[in-house]
């Protein structure tokens, strides 16, 4: 099966160690348990437990370490593979303590993009010791615009640094010994990048500006005293690890939301196969099944774009940056579709999903989280519009990229190089994994993409409309859906997903093209030309009750029973 099941980890790990990390991480959440996961929840705790047992374990210190920084015997190893897994399992059991771990990965980006050895060398001693890290990039009036930090920096005429200025949505900052801070130069304005300790003096933690398991810190620097062994990056080295740290750790989001889907998957599933109302199980009333279809299907596709994203995350080098376009709809696109899955779910179980006992209660308030977490749906939209024009009309020749599962160090990801250039980055043509299957569905939706491109050509946007945000998004959205499709397609092909579930996939996808499309067309903004194009676009998904039957029977059905977490 693909999704993911605690009690029969079947997903490839490449070595022992790996394995071993996901077998003891499961276990220590089977014996936690759901009721005092809950009770943890609810009463806001601090997980301290879990990074004891990451410390006993050493588990951050072998996820989160570079094969180049790694000790002998210790496995270290940088892997997306990996990663995925872990931030995949840490979702299903609560995202806080996906959390702690996704923003010490953010933390200790900007450390190993460093030269700064002296840094590096703390950071894995802190690593060995079970410590977390933090990144300091938001601030309270200025958001992700890092352009305007606040955060200023003063060299001194003995050559060290004092830092002034506030840092805001800090996750890990009340204990993280070094807090990866970006700020600026106060003579020249350039940007630099260091590190500071929480419990230095001069460090001011303001509070926890959530009420929540996590810290998520307001922290002030009053004359922050610096030296240049925690100076990171100066200039534009520093704006890249600001942005390249973000490919790196930001593209966990969507694992964690596929994690949290499978769990309440589960819980609702078995919750109404076991209920009966007017003398039927719950799970015999068509709109029932259809809900749970829905459901299911949109999560598979979650898993396969995302797993397949990763090969592309291992694959990436300077000649292929293919990851820049796959790695933002990883973390907008599947986290979206994560709150359609939980939606979905709830209007089956209804009240059920309130109940304070409930996994779901608490997957029903984190999903939202992840698509408004820094780098929100709109940031990534626009980062997602630039790669259109090369991606529909300016294909280039790759070899093809297999699963990546090897278990290699993924020694690119640190040193990724400058930002810019994103409009001259191409792509495999997308015709290759939409001619390798035929399905009904499918048919449809590449009729769809084909009237779109007219559109791009026949009735591209005005100059008002470039710069309406509104406009765009939805523009943005369709041209996602095609990028989603291609990369579900290649890996469907991967791990054998069977015909008729494939086909399921693109009946949501049919619909959700055409759903954007009437938006397109109900826009104020949009001309005669492009709502021709659209009413073109709203179709119809092909109904096959034979098809829709199998998948209920054979894939939807069969999740009954499966996992349970233990109280």
């Amino acid at each position: 099966m693909l999704l993911l099941n605690p009690r029969h980890l079947v997903r490839n790990y490449p070595d022992q160690r790996s394995r071993e990390i996901m077998e003891k991480t499961v276990a220590f959440f089977e014996k936690t348990g759901l009721t005092k996961l809950k009770a943890d929840f609810h009463g806001a705790v601090w997980y301290e437990d879990f990074l004891n047992f990451c410390k006993k374990e050493g588990i951050f210190s072998s996820m989160m370490t570079p094969a180049e920084h790694g000790k002998e015997g210790e496995h270290a190893v940088w892997d997306t593979w990996r990663v995925c897994g872990f931030a995949e399992i840490l979702g299903f059991y609560g995202l806080p303590y996906w959390y702690a771990y996704q923003v010490s990965v953010l933390g200790i980006g900007p450390i190993w993009m460093s030269k700064n050895k002296k840094a590096q060398a703390k950071a894995k001693r802190l690593l060995d010791e079970g410590g977390i890290f933090a990144f300091g990039l938001s601030e309270k009036e200025h958001g992700a615009d890092i352009y305007s930090s606040d955060m200023i920096v003063t060299q001194l005429e003995d050559g060290s640094y004092r830092a002034c200025g506030g840092k805001y949505y800090i996750g890990n900052a009340n204990q993280a010994r070094m807090v990866s801070t970006f700020g600026k130069m106060a003579d020249t304005g350039e940007y630099i990048y260091f590190v500071a300790d929480s419990q230095h003096p001069k460090y001011e933690l303001v509070k926890n500006v959530v009420y929540s398991q996590n810290y998520v810190a307001e922290f002030r620097l009053h004359d922050y005293p610096l030296a240049e062994e925690d100076i990171l990056h100066h200039g534009d080295d520093a704006w890249n690890a600001a942005l390249n740290t973000v490919n790196v750790g930001k593209y966990n989001l969507g694992w964690a939301s596929i994690g949290i889907c499978t769990h309440a998957f589960y819980e609702a599933f078995d919750h109404a196969a076991n209920r009966h109302l007017y003398k039927l199980t719950v799970t015999d009333f068509p709109h029932v099944r259809q809900l749970f279809t829905d459901a299911y299907a949109r999560l598979v596709a979650m898993k396969l774009f995302a797993l397949r994203a990763a090969d592309y995350m291992k694959a990436a080098s300077n000649e292929d940056r293919r990851y820049l376009l796959f790695n933002p709809i990883q973390k907008m696109k599947v986290t979206t579709q994560g709150e359609e899955v939980i939606n979905l779910l709830w209007d089956v179980i209804a009240a059920k999903g309130f109940e304070k006992d409930m996994y779901f209660a608490m997957a029903a308030v984190e999903i939202r989280g992840l698509p408004k977490l820094e780098g929100t749906v709109h940031v990534n939209m626009a980062l997602i519009i630039k790669f259109m024009a090369n991606y529909f009309f300016a294909p280039a020749e790759y070899p093809e990229v297999p699963r990546r599962d090897e278990g290699s160090n993924d020694s690119f990801l640190f040193d990724q190089g400058p930002t810019k250039g994103l409009g001259k980055i191409k792509f495999h043509d997308y015709h290759i994994a939409y001619d390798s299957v035929d399905s009904p569905n499918l048919s449809v939706f590449k009729a769809q993409i084909e009237t779109f491109k007219q559109m791009a050509m026949l009735a591209p946007p005005t100059p008002a409309q470039a710069k309406d945000i509104d406009f765009l998004l939805t523009v943005g959205e369709m041209f996602t859906l095609v990028v989603y499709g291609q990369l579900v397609l290649e890996n469907a092909r991967i791990y054998k997903i069977e015909p008729e579930l494939l086909d399921q996939v693109f009946d949501f996808m049919v619909r959700d093209f055409s759903k954007f499309a009437l938006q397109m067309y109900s826009k104020p903004s949009s001309t005669e030309g492009q709502m021709a194009q659209c009413l073109k676009m709203i179709r119809k998904p092909v109904t096959d009750d034979v098809r829709y039957a199998r998948v209920w029977s054979e894939h939807v059905s069969k999740m009954q029973g499966q996992y349970k977490m233990p109280d």
